[in-house]
């Protein structure tokens, strides 16, 4: 069932999500080289506590996981792209980290992704990866209007894949969001113009374009979580939390003062 949200939904939710912004901002800041995944997933943990937030990711253990995830944030590196479990591996200059975030406020939920490359001496082709993921995601939050269709957003990301030559994987994709972490509708990241659900004032959806240099298939670790491109390249995911308002949509998962467009 889709439960549209109303405009003070939508603000708590907002201010879940401001800090879900706040929390990505800081670790992307704090992954350097020599630091290790598990001091962010430490530093996140402490940083739920001190918000009395609670974590959507602990003891997650949804079906295509293998058991309670025990862990509050997801980190993927290099060819590692969703569901990455924190693990001891110690960041290295190029590279290339995605940052998964969800957690609950006062009964509201907020999930956002971020991927940064670490260091200097980054290879322009993953810089040009993760580019494609933040203009994917500008374009499918800037599709999200009402009156238009769930195909036009995913249209929009999976158009922005295409041009820039990248194959798109449609096993997993955005969703809808608000009262838990995953609610109907899928948001497949390719689709076609004018068709699916109609969009209205009250849905919340997390878009979440992802992909790789070079496979659209995926291989699964042996933690039974962290999914990998099956050619091993190089992936990226960018992700934000939106709300669909009667004057367009409102990212949600942003820090205090920053333009919609990002």
């Amino acid at each position: 069932m889709i439960e549209l949200k109303s405009a003070d939904e939508i603000d708590k939710m907002a201010v879940t999500g401001e800090f879900v912004a706040q929390v990505l901002a800081i670790l992307s800041d704090e992954a350097r080289p020599g630091v290790d995944l598990m001091q962010l997933e430490l530093h996140a943990r402490q940083l739920v506590a001190d918000r009395g937030a609670t974590s959507c990711y602990w003891d997650y253990a949804p079906s295509f996981g293998r058991g309670p995830f025990r862990n509050v944030i997801c980190l993927s590196v290099n060819d590692a792209v969703l569901h990455g479990k924190p693990r001891a591996y110690v960041l290295r200059a190029g590279d290339v980290l995605s940052l998964d975030f969800a957690v609950s406020i006062d009964g509201w939920v907020a999930d956002s992704a971020v991927t940064v490359v670490v260091g200097d001496g980054a290879d322009p082709a993953d810089r040009a990866l993760v580019d494609s993921t933040r203009r994917a995601l500008a374009a499918g939050v800037a599709a999200a209007v009402p009156g238009g269709r769930l195909g036009d957003v995913s249209a929009a990301i999976g158009e922005v894949a295409a041009d820039a030559g990248y194959r798109v994987n449609l096993e997993f994709g955005g969703h809808g969001l608000g009262r838990t972490m995953h609610e109907d509708p899928h948001v497949p990241n390719r689709g076609r113009r004018g068709r699916g659900m109609l969009l209205r004032p009250g849905l919340t959806l997390a878009l979440e374009p992802w992909w790789s240099r070079g496979s659209d298939r995926l291989t699964l670790d042996a933690d039974g979580w962290t999914l990998r491109s099956a050619d091993g390249s190089n992936t990226a995911h960018s992700e934000h939390t939106i709300a669909i308002t009667e004057h367009g949509p409102r990212i949600l998962t942003q820090c205090a003062g920053t333009p919609q467009t990002e």
